[in-house]
C-alpha cells in the first residue's frame, strides 16, 4: 500500500522529506509524490479545470518543489502546507497565463484553498483535536445570522460560486461577496 492510501499514516514527516530533497535526495521527492499526488492533483484539477492541464501543473509544481526545497523554513509552517502551496500557485499561474480560457472567480480560488486547507487539516493531527475544532467551527457558524451562515455553507459545503450562491438567497452578488467575506473573518476570530 502506497503511504497516500493510508491516511492514519501519521509517521510521515512532509518537513524532513522537504529537507531531504533540498539536499539532494531523490527519494524523497518520490515519497512526497506517492504521499501527496493524489491530493495535490485534485488542487490542482479544481483550479484549472481540465485534467491535462493540471497534471501538467502537478510536474511543474513537483519540479518546483525540488528545486525550492532548499529555501524550505519550517519555522515559518509545516511542509505539507507549503506542498500544498506550490501547487495551488502553480496552477493560479497556469490560470493567469491564459492556459485555461474560462476566467477565474476569486470566489472560487478561495474556495479551492480553503477546501485545500480543510483536506489536509481533516488527514492530519488528533481526532480528538479534529473533534473539538468541529464543535468550535459549529458554536461560531451559529453566531452568525443566518443568511451569512448560508452563504458560507453554500461556498464551502455546496461548493457553490458567488453568483450561484447569490441566486439561492436572492440578494445581490456584491452583498453576498460581502457576507463571505465578513462572515470568514469573524470566522477566524472565533476560532482562535
Amino acid at each position: 500500500m502506497l503511504p497516500a492510501d493510508n491516511l492514519a499514516d501519521d509517521s510521515f514527516n512532509h518537513d524532513a522529506e522537504i529537507q531531504a530533497c533540498g539536499l539532494g535526495d531523490r527519494g524523497a521527492l518520490q515519497r512526497i509524490y506517492e504521499r501527496e499526488s493524489r491530493y495535490l492533483l485534485g488542487v490542482a484539477l479544481r483550479i484549472v479545470r481540465d485534467r491535462a492541464s493540471a497534471e501538467d501543473v502537478l510536474h511543474d509544481a513537483f519540479v518546483a518543489i525540488w528545486r525550492r526545497a532548499s529555501s524550505f523554513d519550517p519555522r515559518r509552517g509545516e511542509g505539507r502546507g507549503w506542498i500544498f502551496s506550490v501547487v495551488r500557485h502553480a496552477a493560479l499561474n497556469r490560470v493567469r497565463d491564459g492556459a485555461r480560457q474560462a476566467p477565474l472567480d476569486d470566489s472560487v480560488s478561495t474556495q479551492h484553498e480553503a477546501q485545500a486547507a480543510f483536506a489536509a487539516w481533516r488527514e492530519g493531527g488528533d481526532e480528538m483535536e479534529r473533534h473539538a475544532a468541529l464543535g468550535r467551527l459549529s458554536h461560531c457558524l451559529d453566531a452568525l445570522e443566518p443568511e451569512r451562515r448560508a452563504c458560507v455553507l453554500h461556498a464551502y459545503v455546496d461548493g457553490c460560486s458567488h453568483s450561484e450562491i447569490a441566486e439561492r438567497v436572492k440578494a445581490p452578488l456584491g452583498t453576498v461577496k460581502a457576507w463571505i467575506q465578513r462572515s470568514l473573518r469573524v470566522l477566524k476570530e472565533c476560532m482562535q
